[in-house]
């Protein structure tokens, strides 16, 4: 029963993070702001940088495994899925197969990446030490 409990705390990143994205989402169209000439940019680096965000927490949550990489990966595009499933009910919004692989799913990846070469590093300099 305790080490089942011991998980718990593991989500709440994770949880945290699905419920910006779902609220983000759940905003209609005409609620959105405008960023004028960089509207386009700051709302797919937005993308990318949530979803990376959603890995890295679906990684903590995976104990950092590195064989669990890319169950990270995938459960942060699974979620991007769902998500924009659910966006396409949102009035003024619509469903972007584009957000999904391009935007959400490379930050799932850079994040994954940048993640694997810095920590593998700080991991070697404490070794050294």
């Amino acid at each position: 029963m305790k080490k089942s409990l011991s998980i718990v705390p593991r989500w709440v990143p994770a949880l945290f993070m699905m419920l910006v994205i779902f609220i983000v989402s759940s905003q209609p169209g005409d609620n959105l702001p405008s960023f004028l000439t960089w509207d386009y940019v700051v709302k797919k680096a937005s993308h990318a940088i949530g979803y990376g965000l959603l890995a890295l927490s679906y990684l903590y949550l995976l104990k950092y495994h590195p064989k669990r990489y890319w169950l990270a990966w995938l459960m942060a595009v699974l979620y991007s899925v769902t998500d924009e499933f659910h966006q396409s009910s949102v009035f003024g919004r619509n469903a972007s197969v584009y957000d999904v692989v391009i935007f959400d799913n490379l930050g799932a990846f850079i994040a994954l990446g940048l993640h694997t070469r810095y920590w593998k590093k700080n991991e070697e300099e404490i070794n050294q030490a």
